[in-house]
Formats: C-alpha cells, structure tokens, sequence
C-alpha cells in the first residue's frame, strides 16, 4: 500500500492563487506586507506582564490584554494599508501596482537600471547639487496613488504608448525588471 503525500499548505503570507480556469498566471507578486507584523502585539502584552511580575504586583490581565489589543489593532490597520496600496501583480495582461492597473499593452519598453538612485529620503534637488545626473524616467509619475516610490522598493523606467514615461516599483525590482523585459521581449 503506497502512501501518497499530503499537500502542502500555503504560508500564511501567501495570498492564494485563483482557482477559475481563465485566471491569468502571474509573473510578479508582492503582496506588500506580512501579517506576521501583528506578533508585536502579542510582544507587547507580554512584555507589560513581565513589568507588572517584576515589579511585584502579581497577574493583572487588564494592562497586558489591553496592549495587546492595540498594538494589534495598530498593526492590522497599517497591514491591510501596505497590502491594498504598494502590492505589485503582473499577469500577461495588466501591471497592477497598488490600486492603479496598467495594461502591460501600453509598455513599450523598460529603461536601463539607473547610475544613480533615488531614495525616498529626500528630496530630488539634493542630487542636482551634487552633480549627479538622474535619468528622466527617475522623474517621472510612479505608478499607484501614492505620492512617489514607496519606501523600501526600487523604481523601474517605463516607456508607456503616447510618448510617456512612468515608474515601475517593487521590493525585488530585479525580478520585476526582468519578467517585464521578458513580457516586452515577448510581444
């Protein structure tokens, strides 16, 4: 009697792949936020009853089970934000980048990666005075609603339909710029 393996159950983490048949396959994925950031509540009430056992008052559940509810409600609320506005999905069909989708239809190319990057830290006039010269795409409108890349992500130049430019973003932008060279290459 052969025993089959069971399946694997997905992380957590990972959101779930669609099941429909006419789901189109995803080439890039980041889902812009763990869930396990909610552990710091449960970090925090532990760490108000430990104050409250070395400081000789005993158990009191109130303190702890209260810290514990806000530092995850806190979180849950940032969380659910990062995952609705700097995910990334790319399909054969659309670029979604947060809330806004693109049809990969109007990506005509992906620019050269940058000599010189742009950090979210500050503001672009800081480079002009040190000479460095930022390509015009580094410029350019990034994709998604929010004002500029997100923090901790990397632009990638866009050459868009209608003589316009944009930037791509994510955390690994090497994969990203290569399944985009890819989808482009492929056209």
């Amino acid at each position: 009697m052969s025993e089959t393996p069971e399946p694997e159950t997905p992380m957590p983490d990972t959101p779930e792949p669609e099941t429909t048949p006419d789901a189109p396959e995803r080439l890039f994925f980041e889902n812009g936020a763990s869930w396990h950031w909610l552990w710091l509540g449960v970090v925090g009430g532990l760490l108000m009853m430990f104050v409250q056992l070395s400081a000789g008052l005993g158990f009191q559940p109130v303190v702890p089970v209260f810290f514990l509810v806000m530092m995850c409600g806190f979180q849950a609320v940032q969380v659910r934000a990062a995952r609705i506005h700097t995910s990334v999905e790319l399909t054969a069909d659309t670029l979604r980048q947060g809330t806004e989708t693109l049809p990969t239809g109007e990506i005509l190319a992906v620019y050269p990666e940058a000599e010189h990057t742009v950090k979210s830290s500050g503001p672009l006039k800081k480079w002009a005075k040190s000479g460095e010269q930022l390509q015009k795409w580094q410029e350019s409108r990034s994709l998604g609603e929010l004002n500029g890349v997100p923090k901790g992500r990397t632009g990638i130049g866009l050459k868009l339909a209608n003589d316009r430019t944009a930037q791509a973003w994510a955390r690994d932008h090497e994969a990203l710029r290569a399944a985009l060279i890819k989808l482009v290459a492929d056209r």
